[in-house]
């Protein structure tokens, strides 16, 4: 009994060394340990007032957006002719009259060539044709007075028409100096600047026509047996935002096996100055049609 009292007090006498060691008293030995508790709750986040007004605001819109139904067939508005003009000649530009989306008439000038070389060339094609036709004349003359012989009037019959010919190319290769309108319509990309150098082939400018737009869309193969010309369309354009009428002017000859989808054009009726080439929408056909 003499040993285990002593071994259990000099147990107590370490552990008491310990807690001295750590700053704790005795009593912290004999305390319970403590049980953790859950953290709080966080609050619930505040949301802005603009982020409420708004929340209704986008449910409201959304509500009154147009569905756009299954069988709606985007489209889009092109212009009855495009195309762009390229120089056809090597020289600088001495006049540009083209803005973007100014109109133009047909045969208005709208590129200017430098064509001080070209006209030289003419000059002297005239020049030349007059020297050929004066010794045609001569030799006709001699010809009579058989003083020159038919080879003679012969070659000289042939240097005015040669003299002749390069008029007409002079005249050709001056014409090029110049574009022009090939109808009427307005600018909508313009390539170069005013005494800009261009290349033969190098673009100018872009034009579409003026009149009415057409309409083209793919429209699924599945419609072709019910499609043909004439057949009447609904088309909302989403620019505008209104609806049009219209009816289906042209029917390709060939399904694309691919998309299976025909390629059609049609026309809007009457006229609607606000419509521009490039707006797009979603067609539908009336059923029944």
């Amino acid at each position: 009994m003499s040993k285990r009292r002593q071994a259990l007090t000099a147990g107590g006498f370490t552990l008491g060394m310990v807690a001295g060691a750590l700053g704790l008293g005795p009593w912290a030995l004999a305390q319970p340990r403590p049980t953790p508790t859950a953290a709080p709750a966080a609050a619930p986040a505040k949301v802005a007032p603009t982020a409420q007004r708004a929340a209704p605001a986008a449910l409201e819109a959304k509500a009154q957006a147009k569905p756009v139904s299954a069988d709606a067939i985007r489209v889009v508005l092109s212009p009855e002719i495009e195309t762009t003009l390229v120089a056809q000649m090597v020289g600088r530009i001495a006049a540009l009259n083209a803005s973007l989306g100014g109109k133009v008439s047909k045969g208005k000038t709208i590129v200017a060539f430098d064509c001080s070389e070209a006209s030289a060339r003419l000059q002297m094609a005239q020049a030349e044709y007059a020297s050929a036709k004066e010794t045609l004349e001569a030799k006709t003359g001699l010809r009579k007075l058989e003083a020159a012989g038919d080879m003679e009037v012969a070659v000289a019959a042939a240097a005015v028409d040669k003299a002749k010919g390069a008029i007409g190319l002079a005249r050709a290769q001056l014409a090029q100096c110049t574009v022009v309108a090939p109808f009427s319509g307005s600018i909508v990309k313009v390539y170069v600047k005013p005494y800009q150098g261009v290349n033969v082939g190098n673009p100018l400018v872009d034009m579409i026509s003026d009149g009415p737009l057409k309409i083209r869309l793919n429209a699924p193969s599945k419609l072709l047996a019910s499609l043909h010309v004439g057949s009447p369309m609904e088309v909302d354009i989403d620019e505008t935002g209104k609806t049009y009428p219209a009816k289906v002017t042209a029917v390709n000859a060939r399904v694309d096996a691919v998309a299976q989808t025909i390629e059609l054009e049609a026309r809007i009726e009457g006229k609607h100055p606000e419509l521009l080439a490039g707006m797009t929408g979603v067609a539908r056909f009336k059923p029944g049609t």
